[in-house]
């Protein structure tokens, strides 16, 4: 009985360690991938400056610019990820989320009705983002709080 039990305990201890290897490869090559379209989008650039003619595409100029900080910031949270012992920040994604708005609203501006609910999507994100900031990171546990309060009795 024992050999089972220990065999099953270690089958419990590698599955989440495989998973855990698995997603971090796929998160590299999803880096790799990234950065070699960040790469791109630089080349892109060069070509818009250099061979451009006078009065060229701005709203393509800007446009291209904020998918270069979607990359950015995509391959930034990858690695904060890392850091940060295998944990996404919410902030970047809430950063991901203006920026794309942003992009939205420089390229498809067309519709007024639309601008403003991407006006008040950015808003949304920067309340959320300004209430992220203001909470603290650590909360005392539920079981602390409940031991102080009846501490406190007499």
């Amino acid at each position: 009985m024992d050999q089972k039990n220990s065999t099953y305990l270690q089958l419990i201890k590698a599955v989440p360690k495989s998973l855990q290897l698995f997603l971090n490869v796929c998160l590299v090559l999803l880096a790799l991938i990234l950065s070699f379209l960040l790469f791109k989008e630089l080349i892109e650039f060069l070509k818009i400056l250099l061979f451009a003619k006078e009065g060229g595409d701005y709203k393509q100029f800007l446009a291209n610019i904020l998918i270069f900080f979607l990359y950015f910031e995509f391959i930034t949270m990858i690695i904060k990820y890392f850091k940060e012992d295998y944990h996404f920040p919410l902030r970047y994604f809430i950063y991901i989320g203006i920026t794309a708005m942003i992009r939205l609203i420089i390229v498809e501006h067309d519709h007024p009705l639309n601008t403003l609910i991407y006006s008040l999507i950015i808003l949304i994100l920067i309340i959320s983002y300004f209430i992220i900031n203001i909470t603290p990171l650590e909360r005392p546990s539920r079981s602390s709080l409940f031991i102080e309060k009846n501490s406190n009795k007499p």
